[in-house]
């Protein structure tokens, strides 16, 4: 006879979820972060096969074999590619699963909060896909707000700035639920083609993704830096002759181009505020604003918005996992997920159906 111990190994009742434009985060209670893996996945052109997945693919980006393309399924926070966002999911929760379950009872995922019906039914069913029984959609806004320390029972408002690779999502939160949202399709991704750009147009270096992430996240600034003669060597391809090639840029010199993307966020954040009720504005003057996700680790990005907005800033622990610590929440808060899940149905499939490994 089978133990008690050994079948609750073959479950793990409660898996959270987020999949973003840059990465796909998955979290299981009891064993808090078990994923953390670019959205990327690595097609064979000639066959349309994945070769690869996640981090593997990221891997080859920008040195891709003749035939294989590195592509990112997920844009601005929706599936663009519906067919391979499915299969990504269910490779990244298979892998999530491993010395763990190998059903899923249930799964709370992110979505943006101006996803559309298709758009969500698409994530839904591509969970579907993963053999996850029951699936609760919830606002990326919310999630990052319980995340952040948030608590579902505090009737004063806060607000939630969540800076993701494609969308940046401002959520503003009182008792647990959203009273007032906003979603742009804007995040940290547009830097990385401003700066591409700038290379190109300017200095005639034609760069690729790791370079310009590189730059982004190592060397430039989102503030006026004291110093704005500090250089650094770029790398990439003369752009008319075609040969490998070099330049030096000065943080001065790409400052303007970060700070373009950054003040369109700072932007949508302080028009977000105009649209408040009284009270609810009052709570945000004595409070702030919370920054999460990946875009909140840009260099004095929260110095930069608190001088746009005139509020205190602060940007919470480990802001990339705010939104998937704020689902894996939701948990311990049965009756609270019920209420704010957005779906359509409760469950696409019956928990029972097993899962083949």
């Amino acid at each position: 006879m089978v133990g008690i111990s050994s079948l609750k190994k073959l479950v793990t009742d409660s898996m959270a979820i987020d999949m973003g434009t840059a990465s796909t985060i998955i979290a299981v209670k009891g064993r808090e972060i078990v994923l953390d893996e670019p959205s990327v996945i690595a097609v064979n052109e000639l066959s349309g096969e994945i070769v690869a997945y996640g981090q593997e693919a990221f891997d080859m980006r920008g040195r891709e074999g003749r035939d294989v393309t590195v592509l990112a399924p997920l844009n601005g926070g929706v599936v663009a590619d519906f067919e391979r966002t499915k299969k990504m999911l269910a490779h990244f929760v298979k892998k999530a699963k491993t010395g763990g379950s190998q059903v899923s009872l249930q799964a709370v995922m992110s979505m943006i909060s101006d996803v559309t019906h298709v758009e969500q039914r698409a994530l839904l069913n591509a969970a579907e896909e993963a053999h996850i029984g029951k699936i609760y959609m919830m606002e990326e806004g919310l999630a990052a707000a319980f995340g952040a320390g948030v608590t579902p029972r505090d009737k004063r408002a806060s607000a939630v700035v969540n800076i993701g690779a494609g969308t940046t999502n401002i959520a503003i939160i009182a008792k647990g639920t959203v009273v007032h949202s906003r979603s742009e399709r804007i995040g940290s991704d547009e830097i990385n083609l401003s700066l591409a750009t700038h290379l190109r147009r300017h200095r005639g270096l034609q760069v690729g993704e790791e370079t310009t992430e590189s730059i982004k996240t190592d060397f430039a600034t989102t503030y006026l830096p004291e110093n704005i003669e500090k250089s650094t060597i770029v790398r990439g391809r003369d752009v008319q002759t075609g040969s490998p090639s070099a330049v030096e840029i000065t943080v001065g010199e790409i400052y303007p181009v970060v700070e373009g993307i950054v003040r369109r966020v700072a932007q949508i954040v302080s028009d977000t505020l105009t649209e408040l009720r009284p009270e609810v504005a009052a709570d945000i003057y004595d409070r702030g604003i919370i920054l999460t996700g990946g875009g909140s680790l840009l260099d004095d990005i929260d110095q930069y918005l608190r001088s746009f907005v005139n509020l205190p800033v602060t940007i919470s622990d480990e802001p990339r996992y705010a939104t998937v610590r704020g689902l894996l929440n939701m948990f311990d808060e049965p009756e609270l997920l019920e209420k704010v899940s957005r779906n359509e149905f409760h469950f696409l499939q019956n928990a029972e159906v097993p899962f083949e490994a």
